[in-house]
């Protein structure tokens, strides 16, 4: 796919990174709480490493996780896309998985899910996908509600262990939609 990426809802900017989008993504998005359920808060090595998956997975499929701005004043919110399932001993590596991460700031407010309509109206649409998957923890309740909200369903027969991490990071659960279903609910 050639171009940059961009793709506009009511109130989001979805779209490519810039190089100076990263400073303010980790600024607002490394915290804590945002982090509780994604490993906890990075170093500077990890945050290196983060970046360099996110370019490495761009360059390789066209697409990856997309830099998310507010229309109203340009903030970084965080991020949504998709990228290619490569968890090691992932059940769906291959997959096209959606996934997202916004700034404690942004939560309750209908972003999150503005953004991953958006990001699976893509899937379908832009990149021919027949089946999104999404990630999370058990324990990630906001997270997997959301993709309930979205319509995906609970694929417990995927969940797996990935186990760069330990407990309570470990344990993945898996929701998946097909493009069937989403077609259905439009």
């Amino acid at each position: 796919m050639n171009g940059e990426f961009r793709n506009e809802t009511e109130r989001l900017v979805l779209r490519d990174w810039r190089n100076d989008d990263w400073p303010e993504f980790f600024r607002v998005t490394n915290t804590t709480a945002v982090m509780r359920w994604l490993g906890g808060v990075l170093d500077e090595e990890g945050k290196r490493k983060q970046r360099a998956r996110v370019e490495a997975c761009h360059a390789a499929n066209g697409f990856c996780f997309w830099a998310v701005e507010r229309k109203d004043d340009g903030a970084l919110l965080g991020f949504c896309g998709l990228k290619r399932a490569d968890a090691p001993g992932s059940s769906v590596t291959g997959m096209i998985e959606a996934g997202w991460r916004f700034r404690e700031d942004a939560w309750g407010k209908g972003y999150a899910k503005e953004a991953a309509i958006a990001t699976l109206d893509a899937a379908f649409d832009r990149f021919a996908a027949d089946e999104v998957v999404a990630l999370t923890v058990i324990d990630n309740a906001p997270s997997w509600g959301l993709m309930r909200r979205l319509g995906m369903e609970r694929r417990e027969e995927l969940d797996y262990a990935d186990d760069r991490y330990e407990p309570p990071w470990r344990d993945t659960i898996v929701y998946s939609i097909a493009r069937e279903q989403w077609e259905k609910q439009q």
